[in-house]
Order: structure tokens, then sequence, then C-alpha cells
């Protein structure tokens, strides 16, 4: 019996956690990355802003309007334009989502944005950085990783039209996106 209920328990645990990174709650506002920007272009923070510049994320929203992303939306029949579907939206824009929550200032033409992955700022943009702060800003949206790899799978993988044929090299991908604050920061 108890073997059942942890079973359980962790199926409920995981169902839980995908439906939060496919669907995060709309409570807390997106704020959008140049928001985010303002602290982490920072050499001291590890300049961010700059690593995320230079990455597809930030050019993700643009390739839905290539020649190739309408080929491919058509060739789903899709019967939205691909900046305007949702199967596209998904992978390649943060606060898509209708209905939400988002700061004035925030554009979801800017793409795959930090929210994507560390979750709408709102309710943390000024906690996170404060390690007196730091489970206050988890427990008003901000995500902690446990597992990296998995994550950049919930985009990255065998349901997107434009996989590999030799599947997502995670270690090459992580090294152009990866971003750490510098130690002792």
């Amino acid at each position: 019996m108890r073997r059942v209920l942890q079973g359980t328990a962790i199926v409920l645990v995981s169902v839980g956690f995908f439906a939060f990174m496919t669907n995060p709650p709309q409570d807390h506002e997106y704020q959008g990355v140049k928001k985010c920007g303002m602290c982490h272009k920072k050499d001291d923070q590890g300049a961010q802003l700059k690593v995320w510049e230079g990455s597809e994320h930030a050019k993700a929203f643009e390739t839905l309007k290539s020649e190739e992303s309408k080929k491919i939306a058509e060739e789903m029949g899709l019967s939205a334009e691909p900046w305007e579907a949702e199967e596209c939206l998904k992978c390649h824009a943060s606060g898509y989502q209708e209905g939400a929550a988002v700061d004035k200032k925030f554009k979801v033409e800017n793409g795959v944005q930090c929210e994507t992955c560390h979750g709408p700022g709102g309710d943390y943009v000024n906690l996170h950085r404060k390690a007196d702060k730091l489970e206050e800003a988890y427990a008003n949206g901000f995500v902690k990783f446990d597992d990296v790899e998995a994550e950049c799978r919930e985009c990255h993988n065998e349901e997107s039209p434009t996989f590999p044929a030799d599947g997502f090299d995670f270690a090459a991908s992580w090294e152009k996106v990866k971003h750490p604050i510098p130690a002792g920061k």
C-alpha cells in the first residue's frame, strides 16, 4: 500500500510540474526581457542579457514569420499563421497564452525570454537576488530547476517538426545558452 501511495504521489507531482511548465499560473505577471536585462546585463551578474541576445531563443518568435515556418504550418494543417498558432507559440514565445498577465511593456515578439524558464517575474523580480528572500521568491513564481535538461526537452523534442534526426544534443546546446551568476554573487 505504501508503494502504491508513493508511486501515486510521484505521478501527481510529475504531472503537476509538467502542467505548470507548459501553462504556468497566470497570477504572476510577465515582465519581459527588457526588465530582466536591467540587472542581468551587468558583468557581475554574468551578463545574461548578452548571452540571451546572441541565442536562438531571442530570435524564436521571428523564425515563425519565415517562409519555412509558413510551409511547416501548412503541412501541419494549422488554421492560423505560425506566429499566431498555439502549437508554435508554446515553444517560440513567452507569455503568449490567452489571458496571460503581462506588464504593459512586455512584448511576446521578443521570443523565448527569461520568464519561459524562470517563471513570470512580476512578484519575484525584487526578491530573487537577495539570499534571505530566495524562498519568498520561489513562493512568488521564481522557478528553481532540479533538472535543466528536462526543462529544455519540454520544447526540444520529437514533437517539434524541425527536431533533428540525430536528436537534441543537450550538452552542446547548454554550452550556448547557459548563463550562471558568477560564484560569490
